[in-house]
């Protein structure tokens, strides 16, 4: 089969591989070339709020051919294989791709056998999360229908996509039953990766206040290990020793996530496991192929991943690919990042910090630790449609 060539060739189609592509060809690149197998491109940020019964998955989806760019072709497969010194792409459907330049941006994938039982308990129905979307829709009803009973809720460990978000259904859920008046007779339970939730000492002062407000019970420095799936029981490793929660009547339970195996295979990642792709956070530039860049979830940029950080990386990405055309000063990118974390049902605190740690919002002069209703009704309604219609298309 002969080799197909682009100038630019994007793997991947969420929202870094499909605003990139659509930067790309608003900056005056010719050929771009998208890889990505979906049918459907979702705004996933909004499936938190379905896991809260405030957005319906309507909402958040589109279909692919809809989100890409004019002018960019797609090739709806999925990658297996790159050859970094070939500058090649192998797919599944059998097709090699040849690009001058070659951004990664696969994202991540869920590892269910880091947590043993864990799929069983999805497909028995009592547990789910808003990081899988196919058991998204499932959340809410077995959250609202809660009166009694002990209730789990895990952050992911790293790499995850923004994992402190995962706070967002339990907080919201927490939320409702405290107006319903039954949150008092559940047990409600979160397992946390870390010591806090962010390492935000800012924003962690203001979750521990809400997790005491809410009676949450906080397992630290834990991960469920493994999942005895029919009789409803959490293995929890801590600290202490593991702890068994047992007749759990929901879990919340957010798999493992790691890269896509192919990034190791290929050279491109700095260990095997969680396999990242190997590149200066600065200037998104791998640190071994001076061709190959890489952006979002799947790549080891020292910051924690989100949404908002993707707005910034594709806009140093497309700026120093149009540098290495032009043989000018790359830009670089301080890591910048944003975490937010409804605290009710209507409140949100954004978490914005760049790569340091430090303050970094984007309206001047106002804490982002500090929980708003404003800050919610804009993640809420506000975010979504500049999203879909400025996002996506490049514009930002």
């Amino acid at each position: 089969m002969a080799v197909e060539r682009s100038e630019v060739l994007v793997v991947g189609g969420g929202n870094a591989g499909i605003s990139l592509a659509a930067r790309l060809l608003r900056d005056g690149f010719d050929e771009v070339t998208l890889v990505a197998p979906q049918p459907v491109h979702r705004y996933k940020p909004l499936l938190n709020y379905v896991g809260a019964g405030e957005a319906s998955m309507s909402e958040l989806e589109r279909p692919m051919a809809d989100v890409v760019p004019d002018g960019c072709r797609w090739i709806r497969d999925a990658v297996v294989a790159v050859d970094p010194a070939a500058m090649t792409v192998r797919t599944r459907g059998g097709r090699t791709l040849h690009a001058s330049t070659l951004v990664l941006c696969p994202g991540l994938v869920e590892d269910w056998e880091a947590t043993p039982g864990l799929q069983q308990a999805y497909a028995d129905g009592w547990a789910a999360s808003t990081y899988v979307p196919g058991s998204t829709p499932q959340v809410w009803p077995r959250l609202s229908a809660l009166r009694s009973g002990t209730v789990v809720f895990t952050v992911p460990p790293e790499p995850a996509s923004c994992a402190p978000t995962a706070l967002k259904p339990l907080l919201m859920a927490c939320d409702s039953w405290r107006r319903a008046g039954v949150l008092a007779d559940l047990d409600v339970v979160l397992v946390l990766p870390e010591a806090t939730a962010t390492r935000l000492p800012e924003a962690d002062e203001h979750l521990e206040q809400t997790f005491t407000r809410y009676g949450v019970r906080v397992l630290r420095e834990a991960r469920i290990e493994h999942v005895d799936w029919d009789v409803h029981a959490l293995h929890v490793r801590t600290p202490a020793g593991t702890r068994v929660l047992e007749d759990v009547a929901f879990a919340h339970a957010v798999p493992h996530y790691r890269a896509p195996r192919w990034i190791a295979d290929a050279g491109l990642a700095a260990d095997p496991a969680p396999g990242l792709v190997d590149v200066d956070p600065e200037t998104l530039r791998s640190r071994r192929h001076g061709s190959i860049w890489a952006i979002g979830d799947a790549a080891d940029l020292a910051t924690r991943p989100s949404g908002g950080a993707l707005r910034k990386q594709v806009d140093v990405l497309a700026k120093n690919l149009a540098a290495v055309r032009k043989g000018k000063r790359l830009t670089r990118y301080d890591g910048y990042t944003v975490m937010p974390i409804t605290v009710t049902r209507r409140k949100l605190m954004l978490n914005e910090v760049d790569r340091e740690g430090r303050p970094s919002p984007s309206v001047p002069l106002i804490d982002p630790f500090k929980a708003r209703r404003w800050q919610w009704l804009f993640d809420r309604h506000g975010l979504p449609q500049v999203y879909w219609r400025r996002i996506l298309r490049g514009k930002v």
